[in-house]
């Protein structure tokens, strides 16, 4: 007995360009530093330093909160630049950006480092070497001398 066969629904894979893989990765990057700073305040002993004007050995300034600041907006702008950027600009923005901010994540785990911190830098730190390899591995066209100059020798 032949039973007909019916159309299977197969998910269809959308490619995603480059840009907007990058530009999520930064926004995941974001929300997991918002996350594992919120976290932080639960250990104890840490709202009673805030209080006290403390950050690990740093005292909190206008300076401070000023360089706090500008380390997160430059995540948060790439976010925006990974979208908008022209694709070679981006590439090379992409790259330097996430590998400077390699060793920053991993120097926010000087001193007390819980488990909850060491996880979020692991992941902070996959996630970024992930931004670096969808920039270096950003697709090329490929314009070859003959076909540019064959387009001036037409046969007449």
């Amino acid at each position: 007995m032949n039973t007909p066969k019916t159309p299977q629904n197969h998910l269809e894979e959308l490619k995603v360009s480059p840009n907007i893989k990058i530009a999520t990765l930064w926004a995941s990057i974001m929300f997991h530093y918002i996350y594992v700073d919120y976290f932080h305040l639960y250990m104890p002993g840490s709202l009673k330093e805030m209080l006290a004007g403390k950050v690990f050995v740093f005292n909190v300034t206008q300076g401070f909160l000023l360089t706090a600041l500008v380390s997160m907006t430059i995540p948060a702008l790439m976010i925006f630049l990974s979208v908008a950027l022209p694709a070679k600009v981006n590439r090379c923005t992409n790259i330097i950006t996430a590998a400077v901010y390699i060793p920053y994540t991993l120097s926010n785990m000087a001193g007390v480092a819980w488990i909850h911190m060491v996880f979020g830098a692991v992941v902070e730190v996959v996630l970024l070497c992930l931004i670096i390899r969808y920039a270096w591995q950003w697709p090329r066209t490929q314009t070859s001398y003959t076909t540019q100059n064959n387009n001036h020798f037409s046969s007449e």
